[in-house]
């Protein structure tokens, strides 16, 4: 009980310094002129003349996502005047959902989550939320805070969205199985050879008593995506050659034992969690919001201390020559409307979600923001469950943030084609080069 409240009170203390040291930022704006009743501030937007602004904000699964009422009220509290609306669209073809909304005569939001970059393609392409170039540009915002991940989303020259959620790709390990292998542990600057060695050092093929040295989901990502790391390539391409080492490496461990069988892993249809938690897996290539469910799952018991407790992460690996620290992310975003009447109002929201502030907030119960200050790292690593060891704290540390999927026009295309020839391969009902080359052919065909 005392490390909990030891650890709400760092947050909340963090908290207050940075929302007391950001100072005041607009919630209301009336452009670049002197309205009469405000000044101009030096962004560009007026300051805040206390008129009542109501924001329809959409979001999804509000009820079990503890960041949404927590931004809202952090928000409110600071800019009284302002008032946000949450709608919820439920999780379920959110995107989609979503789309038609904007699309309706009578679409009132004013700012919008975009959960995924295939949805954010579609919003831009049916011009339904604005470009944020302008305001950007006036108030001064350091796109550099977002590691990268905002080039990849710029459409014709124009960015639409301020990412405020960044997950990104860690290495997540138990360190008893090292120990009782006699094996140093993973550390923060492996490439993907020596990733693979270390996962065949503590692999057991014993029946009965099996450890396998590291563990892929059955998504793509888990294997393609290890290939875009050299920041040369991504899955837009359209010739995915590249791909062919990563496949070899997976599929020969699985031949070898160092992995479960993607087609045991479809038929039986074991999820990560389950895998890692249930203590036979040294090594696993997931998320930074697994973290969460580690945290959590142990401190209800829902996990066996005994066979997961003793856990770390560190970096993801990397091909030779690149920089330690180059990660796999995936960013949830805020866009404003074109149908808002009031967009300055929502701007000056997105700004602050996906700044500084917003990303104290989302620390504050363990998720990972956009913007990773020390302050937000520390909150995190501060947090009662999280490993206590220092490479773990210096796994949150990237350098080069790649989108699992950038921004293209054909971006849903290209996942399908990619998602079934992934498949094929595993199953082993093409060959890796048989199905490298109809992925080549067919998004050569659209792109």
């Amino acid at each position: 009980m005392k490390k909990k409240v030891i650890g709400l009170m760092m947050s909340v203390a963090m908290l207050a310094s940075i929302l007391a040291g950001c100072g005041s930022q607009p919630a209301a704006t009336t452009g670049n002129t002197d309205s009469g009743n405000g000044t101009v501030a030096s962004s560009g937007s007026a300051e805040v003349t206390g008129d009542p602004v109501t924001l329809k904000w959409a979001i999804w699964d509000e009820s079990t996502t503890q960041y949404w009422g927590d931004l809202k009220a952090a928000y409110e509290a600071k800019f009284p005047n302002v008032t946000i609306e949450m709608v919820d669209l439920g999780s379920t073809d959110y995107m989609t959902v979503l789309a038609t909304e904007l699309s309706g005569s009578g679409s009132d939001f004013d700012v919008v989550t975009i959960k995924d970059v295939p949805g954010y393609a579609t919003l831009v392409q049916k011009n339904v939320i604005l470009p944020l170039d302008d305001y950007i540009a006036s108030d001064g915002v350091d796109l550099s805070k977002y590691a990268g991940a905002t080039d990849q989303v710029v459409v014709d020259g124009k960015l639409y969205e301020l990412p405020f959620r960044n997950d990104f790709w860690v290495i997540f390990y138990n360190k008893d199985i090292f120990d009782a292998a006699g094996v140093a542990y993973p550390t923060n600057d492996m490439t993907w050879e020596q990733y693979d060695a270390l996962a065949r050092q503590v692999t057991d093929t014993t029946f009965g008593s099996q450890i396998y040295g590291t563990h892929y989901h059955t998504w793509r990502s888990t294997v393609q995506l290890c290939a875009v790391l050299d920041g040369q390539h991504s899955i837009l391409d359209g010739n995915y050659d590249f791909m062919k080492p990563y496949y070899e490496m997976v599929l020969n461990q699985e031949k070898d034992g160092v992995c479960r069988k993607y087609t045991d892993l479809k038929t039986e249809g074991l999820h990560y969690s389950a895998a890692f938690s249930g203590g036979d897996v040294a090594m696993l290539n997931m998320g930074s919001w697994f973290i969460a469910t580690m945290m959590s799952n142990l401190k209800s018991g829902e996990y066996d201390s005994s066979l997961c407790g003793n856990w770390g992460i560190v970096k993801y690996p990397h091909a030779q020559g690149v920089p330690a620290g180059s990660t796999l992310g995936t960013i949830t975003g805020l866009a404003v409307t074109s149908a808002s009447d009031t967009p300055d109002a929502a701007w000056d929201f997105v700004k602050w979600v996906s700044g500084e502030e917003g990303a104290a907030v989302m620390a504050s119960s363990g998720n990972f923001p956009a913007i990773m200050t020390e302050e937000v790292k520390a909150a995190i690593t501060g947090l009662e469950g999280f490993p206590s060891d220092d490479a773990s704290r210096e796994a949150l540390n990237v350098s080069n943030l790649y989108l699992e999927v950038p921004y293209g026009e054909n971006v849903s295309e290209i996942n399908s084609i990619l998602d079934s020839y992934h498949g094929s391969i595993m199953t082993g009902e093409m060959s890796i080069d048989d199905g490298i080359a109809a992925m080549n052919r067919e998004v050569s065909a659209i792109n």
